[in-house]
């Protein structure tokens, strides 16, 4: 059988203590290492490749959360399972913004604890039923109360640079009228095109037309 190997990381020792006692009661969990800052976290990680690392959020050096962005986006491999004291909602959507799979509290039972480890280690997510509720109404909240779009800022010279582009003129004929060199034009349509998201004028002009930009 293959073990699930897991990292602790808390900056109490008497915690991991604790979480390891509980741990290597099941066979089928080998604990390969810990750490005591979020730094050293991602460190032994990167060294050990465990199966998941449980992550306490309130860390020195480095916090959970940004430990388990570094551990998402560099080391796909390992998995992390924030265990931590509080259930706040601006740590819950941050540590799922941040990568985790899985969120629990430290007052979970031992057999909740083991079912999450099992649900990490397969690939799929595991979130305690408090937390679990945090995040869907945080999730209904933002489909009622989208944040509403913010209009691309541009300068004076470039909204003048863009209506003679609307008006049909040419980078030379628009360097005359504004008195500016034709490369001083291109770079500004350039610079527009990339802020807008675009790929050539005709789209440029119809952003430009459709979000009311002059």
């Amino acid at each position: 059988m293959n073990k699930i190997t897991v990292l602790l990381a808390d900056d109490h020792t008497i915690v991991r203590n604790g979480i390891r006692s509980i741990l290597e009661e099941f066979e089928e969990i080998d604990i390969v290492g810990e750490a005591g800052d979020g730094a050293e976290t991602v460190e032994k990680v990167m060294a050990l490749g465990p199966d998941i690392a449980m992550i306490d959020i309130a860390m020195p050096v480095m916090s959970g959360i940004q430990a388990t962005a570094q551990i998402s986006k560099y080391h796909k491999k390992t998995r992390s399972l924030i265990l931590s004291m509080h259930d706040n909602e601006d740590y819950i959507l941050k540590s799922v913004e941040a990568g985790a799979h899985g969120y629990l509290l430290k007052d979970t039972t031992k057999d909740e604890m083991l079912r999450a480890i099992r649900t990490v280690a397969s690939g799929e997510k595991y979130f305690a039923s408090s937390v679990s509720n945090i995040i869907i109404q945080a999730y209904l909240h933002s489909v009622r109360h989208p944040v509403p779009k913010q209009k691309p800022k541009l300068s004076k010279k470039e909204k003048a640079v863009l209506k003679l582009i609307i008006d049909g003129l040419n980078s030379r004929e628009i360097a005359e009228k504004l008195d500016l060199s034709a490369r001083t034009v291109d770079n500004h349509r350039a610079n527009m095109m990339k802020r807008l998201g675009v790929k050539n004028a005709v789209e440029l002009v119809r952003v430009a037309l459709d979000e009311k930009l002059l």
